[in-house]
């Protein structure tokens, strides 16, 4: 892969965004998400995927370039649609997605990072979506995703104005779940990974589950899929592990592919 590298150690895999200097998703950036993405959807092995990026950028959004010979509406839509079918994936993905937010993260970035499950931020990371500086909106699903994040008040000021946030400001309001020192961010989040790995693999997918497909039903309907999901955990064998082991006293023996 040309922008991307690939790492996989401890059921762990580690996307960085390599595309100096400013790590953009221009057309050959999302073609190979796409292919590693297929890849790691296949491989067993593999149970949490981290997302990050290389130097000051975690990613700052769209080619410019290719923004700019986009013209028409049909090659817009065509534009936006094939990014949010790939942020759709990462979202809907049955392993966890942890973006480590190693600095800039705005436009089609955020949009990125905000399809992720878990958003963890470097201290002075700043983060936004600036499309209306441009003349457009978000199109990767940011005016959709931002909203149920942090509210619709938040966001629209976040859109309309296209202002940046810092990230101890995006902690605050529930966009990031921890910020940390530049040192310290893939420890952590390797460590958040790691803990995720040591549960029950039909756990974690009946939680993923649960958790975006009630943020798009009504309460009650999503209160009766969570049960749904909870009964059929009952009758697995990683329960009754985990059960057992918590009556003993003892770790967890967790079945890995």
């Amino acid at each position: 892969m040309q922008h991307q590298l690939l790492t996989i150690s401890h059921h762990v895999a580690r996307i960085t965004l390599h595309n100096p200097p400013a790590n953009v998703l221009n057309l050959s950036v999302l073609k190979e998400l796409e292919l590693v993405l297929n890849e790691l959807e296949e491989d067993e092995y593999v149970r949490v995927v981290i997302v990050t990026g290389t130097g000051r950028f975690f990613c700052a959004g769209a080619d410019i370039n290719e923004l700019a010979r986009l013209n028409t509406a049909r090659g817009g839509s065509e534009f936006a649609v094939r990014g949010q079918s790939l942020l759709n994936r990462i979202e809907r993905s049955d392993k966890p997605v942890l973006a480590a937010i190693n600095g800039t993260c705005v436009g089609g970035g955020l949009e990125l990072a905000l399809a992720c499950h878990i958003r963890v931020a470097v201290v002075g990371a700043m983060l936004g979506l600036p499309e209306v500086k441009l003349g457009l909106i978000p199109g990767f699903g940011g005016t959709q995703r931002l909203p149920r994040i942090v509210g619709p008040s938040k966001a629209a000021e976040m859109i309309l104005a296209g202002e940046s946030l810092s990230a101890e400001e995006a902690l605050r309001i529930g966009l990031l779940s921890r910020v940390v020192s530049p040192q310290e961010l893939i420890t952590q989040v390797e460590a958040i990974a790691a803990s995720i790995t040591t549960q029950g693999k039909t756990a974690i997918e009946a939680a993923l589950h649960a958790i975006r497909g009630g943020l798009d039903i009504p309460l009650a309907e999503g209160l009766a899929r969570e049960a749904e999901l909870f009964g059929r955990l009952c009758g697995t064998s990683d329960k009754q592990e985990a059960i057992r082991a918590f009556l003993d006293k003892r770790q967890t023996r967790v079945a890995h592919a």
